[in-house]
């Protein structure tokens, strides 16, 4: 604290949102401010940074109860809208995944897949307020004798319907290329021959873990905008990898960090959860994510401060090296030159092809800057921050009584 000139806390910064004194600013913002200003006064003019990414985040889902039937039922086998969810949970819990298929999907059989309605989709077409058709078998018990329940829910019907996302917010990701000879589909989208297109999938500047690199001010407990409602993080997510190597800005270089993430599905909005079918890969769920940093010190302004040419992404070949696991890189490319729709790869312009969408990462930057200065949203100070090393303790076991 004392090598900083600007010390705020989470309270001070939260009293001020409830009187409506706060300054806050977007992420985009956030870059002039310190580029004339200066880090130290910045950081003493703002209070609050708003970031926000939207895209497709494979590892999300939900829990939901759907609430006890008459006779009761012990679900072991359960399907909305033909989805399979699982439900090796409780009696009438499941868990739908964003990357399910309907029961009923050709898959791969015809080559490439459309897959056209997965377990995404469900989870939009709930917060969009459409029925859902849900059959359930169990094997019967003498305390649910029930074998099959088979209606129409809606997310107001259910009893509870939680979005919780394993994996979210990845800290930069792969800019995808194919230097085979065939046109592949991937989970970062078709990609054609010999590097006929760059497939890339993070909002740059805008997107959260850019703004603090280090993870001084995110963790369990942080409270974010999620799927246009309000969420927290939960955990670091799966895969969660800070050790990948950094830039001289502190920024990985690769994927790195990660975000467990949950919140009411039920307050949620289906613009900011929207059901993703790619080709010849698979469904999945493009989702809408922001975590407002607060402008502690002068520190992370400074790291506020990034801008899209100063952040790099790694090219990866997904036609050999990525199936093979070699851990090739290609090269480096700046996120200014990726949404300026064309890179160079080996002295070849490649377009450069976004999955994820800047406007409605915008839109998520903004809708948390307003949520903040008319003092509905406060800020939620981590009980513990993300960790920063990929090493996890352990209990010793050879110091337990046997």
């Amino acid at each position: 604290m004392a090598s900083h000139q600007v010390n705020k806390t989470y309270q001070e910064i939260n009293d001020k949102i409830r009187k409506g004194q706060a300054v806050v600013v977007t992420a985009e913002e956030i870059i002039d401010l310190v580029r004339r200003k200066g880090e130290v006064a910045a950081a003493r003019t703002v209070d609050v940074v708003t970031t926000g990414t939207f895209s497709p985040m494979c590892s999300s889902g939900a829990f939901i109860n759907f609430g006890h039937a008459k006779p009761p039922i012990k679900a072991s086998r359960v399907w909305l809208n033909n989805v399979p969810a699982y439900a090796g949970l409780a009696a009438v819990d499941v868990y739908i995944g964003a990357t399910e298929p309907a029961a009923d999907d050709p898959l791969n059989k015809v080559y490439p897949g459309e897959f056209k309605y997965g377990g995404g989709h469900v989870i939009q077409d709930l917060v969009a307020g459409k029925a859902v058709h849900l059959v359930a078998e169990a094997y019967g018990t003498d305390c649910y004798p029930n074998k099959r329940l088979e209606r129409d829910f809606t997310l107001k019907q259910m009893v509870n319907a939680i979005l919780c996302n394993p994996r979210n917010c990845y800290q930069n990701y792969n800019v995808a290329v194919n230097l085979s000879n065939r046109t592949i589909y991937t989970y970062m989208g078709p990609l054609r021959p010999r590097a006929g297109n760059a497939n890339f999938c993070t909002a740059g500047e805008l997107s959260p873990l850019f703004n603090d690199p280090f993870y001084r001010t995110i963790g369990i407990g942080s409270r974010i905008f999620l799927g246009g409602g309000v969420g927290y993080v939960v955990f670091p997510g799966t895969q969660h990898n800070p050790a990948k190597p950094r830039g001289e800005n502190g920024v990985p270089l690769g994927p790195a960090a990660t975000l467990m993430v949950m919140g009411d599905l039920k307050k949620m909005n289906p613009r900011y959860l929207v059901g993703v079918s790619l080709l010849g890969y698979g469904c999945s769920l493009s989702v809408g994510l922001g975590i407002p940093i607060p402008l502690l010190n002068e520190e992370i302004a400074h790291y506020c401060g990034v801008s899209d040419a100063e952040l790099l992404a790694p090219i990866v070949d997904y036609g050999a090296d990525y199936p093979g696991g070699t851990g090739r890189i290609l090269g480096q490319v700046s996120y200014a030159q990726l949404k300026s729709g064309t890179i160079t790869l080996d002295g070849k312009d490649v377009p450069a092809v976004p999955l994820s969408s800047m406007v409605r990462a915008r839109e998520i930057a903004r809708w948390l800057k307003e949520w903040i200065e008319s003092g509905q949203f406060l800020l939620g100070e981590p009980v513990e921050l993300l960790p920063l090393d990929a090493e996890i303790p352990r209990v010793r076991t050879d110091s337990r009584d046997s």
